[in-house]
């Protein structure tokens, strides 16, 4: 049992470690997460867009493509959460720099595990419409959440103590 709970600490620290790392020194840049995407399939205006069904404010951006189609991680990092998530479907959720979640939801398939290191560039699953997508035109909804509060991000009138944990993917995209 002893040597159980030993292994089991030792694990978490590596995984504490890690996590920090990624946090720490893993340099900042992004590549679109949809294969061959461009500025022309998503709305530069739909992050923080209200009124938006059920989740009251859009929280991320919609990159419509093919059904299929690879779904890129747009950054290094490590894959925390692959499953299902209510609206989202099956999603992933990729640890990257600076401790930001990146939220990749709406996914067909996934190509990767829970705990997986990825590369920016890596093909992590594809385009489709699980969740509440379902019925409408395939896409990838990316989305980026904060660990660390922004707290001038909170400059929205509809919901802004949520603002302040979440990062405008639009132009990391449109610079990537």
């Amino acid at each position: 049992m002893k040597r159980k709970l030993k292994r089991i600490s030792l694990w978490l620290l590596a995984l504490i470690f890690t996590v920090f790392i990624i946090g720490l020194l893993i340099p900042q840049s992004y590549v679109m997460p949809v294969e061959g995407a461009s500025r022309g399939d998503y709305n530069q205006e739909s992050f923080w867009y209200y009124p938006w069904g059920k989740s009251v404010t859009h929280k991320g951006v919609d990159i419509f493509a093919r059904e299929g189609k690879n779904v890129l991680s747009a950054t290094h990092g490590m894959v925390v959460f692959n499953g299902i998530m209510g609206r989202g479907g099956k999603v992933l959720l990729v640890l990257g720099p600076k401790w930001r979640l990146h939220y990749y939801a709406h996914l067909k398939e996934s190509k990767v595990s829970t705990f997986d290191f990825v590369k920016k560039g890596t093909t992590i699953g594809t385009v489709g419409s699980s969740g509440n997508a379902a019925g409408k035109s395939p896409h990838l909804h990316y989305t980026i959440l904060t660990m660390i509060p922004y707290p001038w991000n909170a400059d929205s009138k509809h919901q802004p103590h949520m603002k302040m944990w979440y990062i405008n993917p639009t132009p990391l995209l449109n610079g990537s």
